[in-house]
C-alpha cells in the first residue's frame, strides 16, 4: 500500500512540476504590436539579431509563405456575364477569367480577348490567333527565364509573373567584398503586344522572394512577393529593381511583436502604361490568407503568442491546481510564493514539501478525488488558453492608383480556410472562421461568422456554429452568407448580415456530401461542387465522386436543393474543388463546363500491380434552374492512348473557355476547339510541351 500511495505521489509530483518549474514571472521580451518603420537596414539586421538570441525560437528566423488574394465580394451573375465586342475582327460574346467582383481582375495562366488567347505553356508565352476557331494558328512563342506562373491582359499590354532562383549578392558594413546568397526572384514581365507576332519586352521589374498572387484594378497591377527571414548578418532588405539596376527601395515596416517565423511581405504597384513603380514592404508572421478589395488589402495569418513556457506553467499551476488544495495548504503555498528573500528554486523546495505533506494526509479517495479535479481544471485551464491563442490577425492596408497605405489591425477568433472566407461590403468586414481547439483529453471544434467595421473593431458575431464540424466553403453574396460545415453530412446554412450588429442564421439544410467550391446562378440559386458522400459498412463516411448540386435558396428558412449529378467514384476529383478558376459558367448561355479526372468502376490487376481506370477531360453540361444536363464530355487523348499519369497528365483539362458558340478547353498540350450546340470537334492547336518541365497546375499551390 505504501508503495502504490509513493507512486501515486510521484505521479501527482512529476505532473504538477511540469505546471510549474520555475514559478517567477515571465522574462521574455515584451512588445507593444505598434507598427513601426526601420529607418536602416542595419537597424532590420541588429532587430533581428536581438529577436534571435533572446527568443526561444533559436537563430533561424524564416518560414514558409501561403496566401491567397481575393477580390472584393459582389453579386457574381452580373459580375460572370459574357464580354462583349472583344479583339478586332475577335467574337461578339467572350467569356473571362472567373473572378469574385467585376473590375477586379485575377492573373491566370490562361486569357483571352475574344479573338487571342494567350497561354503560359511551360516557359513559353504562346499567343494564339483564335478566332474564327477553322483558322486558329499559333501567331508567336515567347521564351521566358524561369517558370511562368501567371499573366494579365490589358489592351495592347501583356504581364507575366515568373518565378526563379538567383544568387544576390549584398556588402556587410564597411566591407569591401559583396558576399553571396541564394534566394527565390519574382520577375513581373511587361510586354507590348500591338504586334502579336512579335512581343516586345519593356519592363522586367524584379523582387527578391516569392510570387503568389496579383490583381489589376483598372490600369493598375499589384502584386505580393514574399520572403522568409532566414536571419544573417548579411540580410538586406527587399528591393525593386528594373533590368538589375535598383529602383525602389521599399519601406520596412514591423510590428513590434515576437514572430514563430519572420517574413518579408512586398506590395508592389504600378501603371501598365507607365514606367513607374511603388511599393512597401511589411514584416509579419506566417501569412495563411490574403483578400484584395478595390480600396484595401487585408493581410491575415494566425496570431503568434511568445511566452516564457516555465513562467506560463507556473501561472497554470497557481491559477488552476492550487485553488484545489485545502485551505491550509493554499494559505501556505501563498505565503511562500509572495515571500522576496526566496529565490524561485529554493520557493519549489517548499511547495513541494507542502504538497507531500498535503498528499500524504489523505486517504486513498480524497487523492484519487484530488488527482481527478488537477487534471480536469489543467484541461479546462489549457481550453481557455488555446482558445485565446487560436486567434486570426487582420492587417488592413489602402491602395488607390498605386499608392500604398496602412490603416490598422483587428483580430478574430479561428482560422480562415481561403480566399471565400472574407468579404468586404459597405464599410464592413465580414469574415467566417473554424475554431478547433485540443486540450486535456478531448477536442473541441466549432464555427464563426464576424463582422467588423472600418477600424476592424467587431462589431457583430455569431459563434460556435455547427458543433464538431469544420467550414468546407462559404460564399458572401451581399447580404447573406452561404456556409457549409461538414462531418458526416452537409449543412449548408443561409446567414443573415443585413444588420452588421446582429448576424442571424436563417435556415440549414443537411444533405449527405459536402461542396468544397459554392457560386451563385442568380438571387435565389447556389451552385455546389463537391464530393458525394455515404456511410460505410463499419458505421464511418465514404467519400465518393464529386458531386455537382444546385440550391433553391429563395425561402432563406427553408433551402433545398433542386439537382445533383454525381461523376465517378472514389477518387475522383475536380481542378474546379481546389481553384475557382477552373469553373466556367454562363447563365446567359445555360453553360457550366468542369475539369474532371473520373476514376470508373474497380481495382484492376495489369501489368504487375493494381490500377483504376482513368478518364481525363472536361465535363460540358447545361444548366437551368432546374439543374443540370450533361451535353457531353472533351478529352484532349487520342484514340486508345494509355494515361500514364493516374493524378495529373499533361493531357488533363485545366481550363475552358467561350468565343461566341465555340468552347476553347486548354491543357499542357494543346488547344481544343468544339462546337458549343454539338460538342463537335472544329479544330486544335498544338502548344510547345516539354515532358521534363511538365509539373500540374497544384505543384504551385
Amino acid at each position: 500500500m505504501e508503495n502504490k500511495i509513493l507512486l501515486s505521489f510521484i505521479a501527482l509530483l512529476v505532473f504538477v512540476t511540469a505546471c510549474t518549474q520555475v514559478a517567477q514571472p515571465p522574462t521574455g521580451l515584451q512588445t507593444s504590436q505598434e507598427l513601426k518603420k526601420f529607418s536602416s537596414t542595419q537597424e532590420l539586421r541588429d532587430y533581428l539579431a536581438e529577436r534571435a538570441s533572446e527568443s526561444n525560437y533559436g537563430y533561424s528566423l524564416g518560414g514558409r509563405v501561403m496566401v491567397d488574394m481575393v477580390a472584393e465580394s459582389a453579386p457574381m451573375a452580373k459580375a460572370l456575364e459574357a464580354t462583349d465586342s472583344g479583339a478586332a475582327g475577335g467574337a461578339d460574346e467572350y467569356s473571362q477569367t472567373n473572378i469574385q467582383v467585376e473590375g477586379v481582375d485575377e492573373a491566370d495562366f490562361v486569357k483571352n480577348d475574344g479573338r487571342y488567347i494567350y497561354v503560359l505553356a511551360q516557359d513559353n508565352l504562346v499567343i494564339v490567333d483564335a478566332y474564327p476557331a477553322d483558322d486558329a494558328e499559333i501567331l508567336s512563342k515567347t521564351e521566358i527565364d524561369g517558370w511562368p506562373r501567371d499573366l494579365f491582359v490589358n489592351d495592347d499590354r501583356l504581364i507575366v509573373f515568373t518565378q526563379d532562383n538567383d544568387e544576390v549578392y549584398t556588402f556587410p558594413e564597411y566591407s569591401y567584398m559583396p558576399v553571396p546568397r541564394y534566394t527565390a526572384v519574382t520577375h513581373a514581365l511587361v510586354y507590348d503586344i500591338s504586334d502579336r507576332e512579335k512581343p516586345e519586352l519593356v519592363n522586367d521589374y524584379s523582387i527578391n522572394g516569392n510570387y503568389y498572387q496579383s490583381r489589376m484594378i483598372g490600369d493598375y497591377i499589384y502584386f505580393i512577393v514574399n520572403e522568409n527571414v532566414y536571419y544573417t548578418p548579411y540580410l538586406d532588405a527587399p528591393v525593386i529593381r528594373e533590368s538589375s539596376s535598383i529602383v525602389v527601395k521599399p519601406e520596412v515596416y514591423y510590428f513590434d511583436n515576437l514572430e514563430d517565423n519572420y517574413n518579408f511581405h512586398t506590395i508592389a504597384a504600378f501603371n501598365v502604361e507607365e514606367d513607374e513603380i511603388s511599393a512597401k514592404t511589411f514584416m509579419l508572421g506566417y501569412s495563411n490568407n490574403l483578400y484584395v478589395s478595390q480600396d484595401n488589402i487585408y493581410i491575415t495569418y494566425q496570431k503568434s503568442y511568445y511566452q516564457d513556457y516555465r513562467a506560463a506553467n507556473a501561472a497554470k499551476f497557481y491559477d488552476a491546481v492550487v485553488p484545489l488544495l485545502p485551505s491550509g495548504a493554499r494559505n501556505e503555498i501563498k505565503s511562500i510564493r509572495d515571500d522576496d528573500s526566496l529565490n524561485s528554486y529554493e520557493k519549489w523546495d517548499k511547495i513541494s514539501a507542502v504538497m507531500e505533506e498535503t498528499y500524504n494526509k489523505m486517504d486513498e479517495d480524497e487523492k484519487e478525488e484530488l488527482m481527478e479535479d488537477i487534471y480536469e481544471a489543467v484541461a479546462e485551464y489549457d481550453r481557455k488558453q488555446e482558445h485565446e491563442r487560436r486567434k486570426t490577425v487582420i492587417h488592413k492596408i489602402s491602395i488607390d492608383k498605386g499608392d500604398i497605405e496602412y490603416k490598422t489591425r483587428g483580430e478574430v477568433s479561428g482560422y480562415l480556410l481561403n480566399q471565400f472566407s472574407m468579404d468586404e461590403n459597405s464599410g464592413y468586414f465580414r469574415v467566417a472562421t473554424t475554431t478547433y481547439i485540443y486540450a486535456g483529453r478531448e477536442s473541441t471544434m466549432y464555427n464563426n461568422v464576424y463582422v467588423l467595421d472600418n477600424d476592424l473593431a467587431v462589431v457583430g458575431k455569431i459563434e460556435e456554429i455547427a458543433p464538431d464540424e469544420r467550414i468546407y466553403s462559404t460564399r458572401f453574396i451581399g447580404e447573406k452568407l452561404y456556409m457549409v460545415t461538414f462531418e458526416r453530412i452537409d449543412p449548408l446554412f443561409v446567414i443573415d448580415l443585413s444588420d452588421p450588429k446582429n448576424p442571424e442564421v436563417l435556415g440549414e439544410l443537411k444533405i449527405p456530401g459536402y461542396s468544397d467550391y459554392l457560386h451563385p446562378y442568380d438571387e435565389t440559386h447556389i451552385i455546389g461542387i463537391g464530393k458525394e458522400t455515404a456511410e460505410n459498412e463499419w458505421g464511418g463516411v465514404s467519400i465518393k465522386g464529386v458531386k455537382l448540386a444546385l440550391f433553391d435558396v429563395s425561402d432563406v428558412e427553408n433551402p433545398k436543393m433542386v439537382d445533383k449529378y454525381e461523376i465517378g467514384t472514389s477518387g475522383s476529383d475536380s481542378e474546379a474543388l481546389h481553384d475557382h478558376k477552373a469553373f466556367l459558367f454562363d447563365k446567359k448561355k445555360g453553360l457550366l463546363v468542369i475539369p474532371v479526372r473520373e476514376i470508373k468502376g474497380d481495382r484492376v490487376y495489369d501489368k504487375g500491380y493494381y490500377r483504376r481506370r482513368v478518364w481525363q477531360g472536361a465535363y460540358v453540361f447545361s444548366i437551368s434552374e432546374d439543374g443540370f444536363e450533361k451535353k457531353g464530355k472533351i478529352s484532349h487523348y487520342e484514340g486508345d492512348e494509355e494515361d500514364r499519369w493516374y493524378w495529373s497528365s499533361p493531357r488533363a483539362v485545366t481550363r475552358a473557355l467561350y468565343m461566341d458558340d465555340v468552347l476553347y478547353t486548354v491543357s499542357a498540350v494543346k488547344l481544343k476547339m468544339n462546337d458549343l450546340n454539338d460538342l463537335e470537334e472544329i479544330n486544335e492547336v498544338e502548344l510547345p510541351y516539354k515532358e521534363s518541365r511538365y509539373y500540374p497546375p497544384y505543384y504551385y499551390g
